[in-house]
């Protein structure tokens, strides 16, 4: 699986210096803004003392950063697009039938952090409404999803927790979407403001099963070379 996702993150970058390309116009583009991790669930792949139950890192807003160089063709454009996100862990809920918890579910006060690199492939469609631009986007490539110091921030009372900390990484797929609006500020400059839907397949951390889905609203600029 992970050779699979290494050559297919290769053929994405290939991919924008085929011949074609030289024919388009080349650019590179940055963008900054806030995300939001939708509740991330982690089902375990066992039984607690014969009972199913998930967990779901509740997180706050973070941060997202993202770097690209593209090709426009015009009404098109495709580019290669490497991401960053990052988002603090709040709490987790556990959830599950009436047994050893006591309650269908319950919250916990946690610490650390869930953070994403993203490889991805992007092709946008440009929509001319005269003095703006509406791009509409979609992409694929891979992401490391890294789930770093996460630990409870008071475990005292919950002895069958224990005292670890989950530091866990995993390459899986993921995809994008999303649609936003182009400003131009000056000769070959133009100011972007995008909405960003962005999700992973599902990955296994630890022995459970999960995905990610973000969201995020940003800001930036795409610059002609």
């Amino acid at each position: 699986m992970k050779k699979a996702i290494s050559l297919l993150a290769v053929f994405l970058v290939a991919a924008m210096f085929s011949a074609s390309s030289f024919a388009a116009e080349k650019y590179v583009s940055g963008n900054i803004g806030i995300s939001w991790f939708n509740d991330v669930t982690l089902s375990p792949t066992y039984e607690f003392e014969g009972e199913d139950f998930s967990q779901s890192f509740n997180t706050g807003s973070g941060i997202t950063l993202l770097g690209a160089l593209g090709c426009d063709y015009g009404d098109y454009r495709l580019e290669a697009e490497l991401g960053y996100q990052q988002n603090d862990v709040e709490s987790l809920t556990i959830s599950g039938e009436e047994g050893p918890f006591d309650d269908d579910e319950f919250s916990l006060d946690m610490e650390g952090d869930i953070s994403i690199v993203s490889l991805l492939g992007n092709a946008y469609y440009d929509i001319d409404l005269g003095g703006v631009e509406l791009s509409l986007t979609a992409g694929v490539g891979v992401a490391q999803v890294n789930f770093d110091d996460i630990e409870y921030a008071d475990d005292d009372d919950l002895p069958f927790i224990g005292d670890g900390v989950l530091n866990e990484h995993e390459t899986t797929l993921a995809y994008q979407l999303g649609a936003g609006l182009g400003i131009p500020v000056s000769d070959g400059i133009m100011l972007d403001a995008r909405y960003r839907y962005f999700a992973t397949t599902d990955f296994t951390i630890g022995e459970a099963n999960g995905n990610i889905e973000s969201h995020s609203a940003l800001l930036g600029l795409r610059v002609g070379l």
